[in-house]
Order: C-alpha cells, then sequence, then structure tokens
C-alpha cells in the first residue's frame, strides 16, 4: 500500500505567506522561514513554496526568501513561481529546492517540462495546475488563477505528462479556503488519466475530507493544505493519526 504523503503549501507574496479564498481575498499569516522550519519538525511529509504573484508580476522568484526557508527544511522542498525557462530550474534548485513547481510557464513556453526533464529528470520536474470550472468544463488558468486559458484541463495535463512531468498537484479555484472538501469529481478525473503521482489541493477543512479523499480515490498519492495547517486547525500528528485509524497508510 502506498503511503499517503501530508504536504502543506506555503503561498508567499511580498515574503509573507498568505491565504485567501478561491484565489483572491489575500490575507497575511506569517514568516515563510518561521512556518518552514515548524513544518519540517511537526511530521509533514514535503513542503510547498509558491511564490504566488512571480508569474502575474513578470518577475523571478524571490530568491533570497527562498534561501532562508530552505536552511530551515529537512524534507522535500517544491518551489514553483516565475519558472519559465531551464534556467529558472538551476536557479531554484541552487537555491535549495528538490522539485520544481511549474503552472504558467509550461503555459507560455510549451517545451519547457520536454526540456527540464530531460536534463534533471522527471523527478524534478512538478506540474502546477489551476483548474476551475467554466460552463460545466474544466479549464486550466495562469497566473495565479486570473486568466483563464480555455484549455481542457486533463488534456493538458496528460500532455504535460507525456512531456517529462513526474507529478502532479491539482489545484482547484473553486474549492480553494473554502473548507468544504476536496475536488472528488476533477481529482477522480486527473488520477485516471495519468500514471503518476496525483496531489490533491484545496477545499481541506477537517479531517474527515481527508479521509474522504483516500476512501473516494485510494490511489491518489498526496494531499495538500494550507490555512488548516497554518491556524492550527488541524495538526499533522493529528490527522495521521486518524487516517492510520481508518486504515489508510502514512508516515507517523
Amino acid at each position: 500500500m502506498i503511503t499517503k504523503r501530508i504536504i502543506p503549501c506555503l503561498d508567499v507574496k511580498n515574503g509573507r505567506v498568505v491565504k485567501g479564498k478561491n484565489f483572491t481575498g489575500l490575507a497575511d499569516v506569517d514568516s515563510p522561514v518561521k512556518l518552514a522550519e515548524y513544518y519540517s519538525t511537526n511530521n509533514a511529509d514535503e513542503l510547498v513554496f509558491y511564490d504566488i504573484t512571480a508569474s502575474s508580476e513578470e518577475r523571478k522568484i524571490f530568491t533570497n526568501i527562498l534561501k532562508e526557508t530552505a536552511k530551515k527544511v529537512f524534507i522535500p522542498l517544491t518551489v514553483g513561481g516565475g519558472i519559465e525557462k531551464v534556467e529558472d530550474f538551476d536557479r531554484v534548485l541552487k537555491c535549495g529546492a528538490d522539485k520544481v513547481s511549474v503552472n504558467s510557464g509550461a503555459i507560455k513556453n510549451k517545451n519547457l517540462i520536454k526540456e527540464a526533464s530531460r536534463i534533471y529528470g522527471s523527478q524534478c520536474v512538478v506540474l502546477s495546475v489551476d483548474v476551475k470550472r467554466v460552463d460545466g468544463k474544466f479549464k486550466v488558468f495562469s497566473k495565479g488563477g486570473r486568466e483563464n486559458t480555455d484549455m481542457d484541463a486533463i488534456e493538458w495535463i496528460k500532455t504535460c505528462v507525456n512531456d517529462g512531468a513526474g507529478e502532479v498537484v491539482v489545484n482547484s479555484i473553486d474549492t480553494d479556503g473554502v473548507k468544504k472538501g476536496f475536488d472528488i469529481e476533477l481529482l477522480k478525473l486527473v488520477n485516471a488519466a495519468v500514471n503518476v503521482p496525483v496531489i490533491a489541493s484545496g477545499g481541506a477543512g477537517s479531517i474527515e475530507d481527508f479521509i474522504n479523499l483516500y476512501k473516494e480515490i485510494p490511489t491518489i498519492d498526496a494531499s495538500l493544505a494550507a490555512s488548516i495547517f497554518h491556524y492550527k486547525e488541524i495538526s499533522i500528528n493529528d490527522l495521521k493519526l486518524r487516517l492510520k485509524s481508518e486504515n489508510i497508510s502514512v508516515r507517523i
């Protein structure tokens, strides 16, 4: 049985961790360095660091903050934000990242995933997809959920995995910050479409939401959440103990 990963997410804007609802209304939470250290020593399996306005502001990721954050992390660290060229992979990896997440950059540069996976290996390339329902269809959004690309989400994910993405983070804009559960409908479609690890993101509000995710989609690999961990509404240890009691395999 595959051990399910629990992954806190640091959405960073102007050097601070923020959180909103449906990708809007961002509120200040804490220092990314402080939170990263907390999660690294409190049983998180991995950590994700997104510079969430790098793409929309058309700039590179804040490497000074990333370096300070990476120093405090002793679990796998995935980093994204403003990744548009292979050189950006190199720069972020040298700052301490283990994996690099691409979203808007892969939409702009259709060869980015193929080139990066050839140089660094598929295990290093994470496709992060912001998805929203538009007229009943799942569409890919770019620039932090600001722009509708009109691309079909499932087809785009399949293309990127075929090009070498070794992991897929599915960010549901519809359920983001709502705290009423993961987007099971969307996640089932993605999980069935690809043969690489899929990470569910957006909607976790209770331990029951995680249980429901893993019961509904037993083969999904991981779950990602932010505010419920940041505000200590749920501790990762309590979550894992409960998942284990439900016969869901986790690392204790």
